[in-house]
């Protein structure tokens, strides 16, 4: 069984190889979890004229990112749609123009948990406080800010968790199931 990591590998290949050469500027960024796969290319940025406002050139990428998308909306959906067979995921796309990042597609997959009535509570001093919409929405915002305050502490542990299947790989058993 392969691992997490060269599931992400393969997935990261299959998508390298498989894209028009020309539809971006190198290879994309390909993301994997469980329900989806997001490729992220980038495409060049407009040429601005000389003095050209921050308004301009915001104008400009905007206009750039609908161009790229309408014009390669039949390749992209062939490529997804091989890879939706082929690794049983959902394809999201998305671009970076200079500085700009826009996802074009993608999943709000449900998640279910429980919650005590003190985190209850919180998630309910955020809806009656503005900040969000519903629970749900409330509990996306907590993990928005984690991810935004722990980003560092997060790829640690991702690095850690990569490290413990490799062991676990390479464990003594693994050469007796091959």
């Amino acid at each position: 069984m392969a691992t997490r990591e060269e599931l992400i590998e393969k997935t990261r290949g299959w998508f390298t190889g498989r894209l028009p050469e020309d539809l971006f500027e190198g290879a994309p960024e390909v993301t994997v979890d469980r329900e989806e796969i997001t490729v992220v290319g980038r495409i060049s940025e407009p040429a601005y004229a000389d003095g050209a406002s921050d308004a301009e050139k915001a104008a400009a990428v905007e206009g750039r990112i609908k161009e790229f998308r309408e014009r390669t909306r039949e390749a992209r959906m062939a490529v997804a749609r091989d890879a939706e067979h082929k690794f049983g995921r959902k394809v999201s796309w998305g671009v970076r123009c200079g500085e700009d990042g826009r996802l074009f597609t993608h999943l709000s997959v449900p998640v279910m948990t429980r919650l005590k009535q003190p985190q209850r509570a919180l998630l309910d001093t955020l809806v009656d406080g503005g900040v969000a919409r519903s629970r749900s929405d409330a509990l996306a915002w907590c993990v928005r800010l984690v991810e935004k305050n722990a980003g560092e502490w997060i790829g640690e542990l991702r690095d850690a968790m990569r490290k413990v299947e490799e062991v676990r790989e390479a464990g003594p058993d693994r050469e007796a199931e091959h």
